[in-house]
């Protein structure tokens, strides 16, 4: 994108009114979204990696059709970036003059205010302002006991976009019934589960040798070592292989493909580079 486009683009993105919406996980944040939104005067909300309006995705990929935790984090904060390039788009050509952003933390809104190119939020709501403490405990037992998701989305709409298992349309648990609520839907996510998630150094290395042990041209693994760095890794690697009817260059590209492709799949991180150094050939 040229100098003129870019320009172009930030001086649409920044004629939207920002509002966030904030408050911890599972505590009915998705689940009041609409009638927050409503009562503000938004017509757009951006929810866990998608744009949404009256029910309907407009744009984007849920967070909770990710195979991981990990992964659904990284797409909530649009970290990848044809995601974050396609919503940057149709906010561009279809700029709405407010728009809420729902997250979990003031720094998470940080982080995707930056990464959308948008304006600081004018106002901050917090789900303590619009929800009792008994129907916020009341979400959040919903979350433990039954690992179950809500989505300001109409359920067709989900049976489309969402992995995992469709669970039923909304049962309120708010005092009183939202007219908004027959465009909401309870998902279960793929992943389930609570808790801070690591991935230990050993794991990885475990993970890259059986990635490598699988490939019949890969004759032993001599060095492999793995550099984390903000959950971005670089890998060193060196090996003998037997050629077979390869030569050696097709197959250290392929095993770089296979490499970065399994380890990015399996947990959510990202890989900055794989070096694959060939030590001997056996023919």
């Amino acid at each position: 994108m040229n100098s003129s486009n870019s320009q172009a683009q930030a001086d649409k993105l920044s004629k939207i009114e920002i509002f966030a919406f904030v408050g911890p996980a599972g505590t009915g944040k998705s689940h009041r979204a609409t009638h927050v939104a409503r009562q503000n005067g938004i017509g757009v909300i951006i929810d866990d990696g998608l744009v949404i309006s009256r029910g309907r995705i407009l744009a984007g990929r849920s967070a909770k059709s990710e195979v991981n935790r990990l992964r659904a984090i990284k797409r909530a904060i649009f970290e990848y970036e044809d995601h974050r390039n396609e919503v940057v788009r149709y906010l561009t050509k279809n700029p709405p003059e407010r728009l809420m952003i729902l997250a979990t933390s003031e720094g998470m809104i940080s982080k995707i205010i930056k990464r959308l190119g948008l304006n600081e939020p004018t106002k901050f709501i917090n789900i303590s302002e619009v929800s009792s403490p008994e129907e916020i405990e009341a979400a959040l037992r919903e979350r433990r006991e039954k690992k179950q998701h809500v989505v300001p989305v109409a359920k067709a709409q989900v049976q489309q976009n969402f992995a995992g298992k469709l669970v039923s349309q909304i049962r309120g648990f708010f005092r009183g019934r939202d007219k908004d609520e027959s465009r909401n839907t309870i998902v279960k996510p793929l992943f389930s589960f609570n808790g801070k998630v690591t991935i230990e150094h050993d794991a990885l290395v475990e993970m890259t040798k059986k990635i490598l042990e699988l490939d019949g041209h890969v004759k032993k693994i001599r060095e492999l070592d793995i550099e984390i760095y903000d959950d971005k890794i670089n890998l060193n690697i060196e090996i003998d292989l037997t050629l077979g009817n390869k030569n050696a260059l097709s197959i250290a590209r392929a095993l770089q493909k296979k490499i970065l492709k399994g380890l990015s799949y399996f947990t959510g991180m990202e890989i900055r580079q794989v070096n694959i150094r060939v030590n001997e050939i056996f023919l």
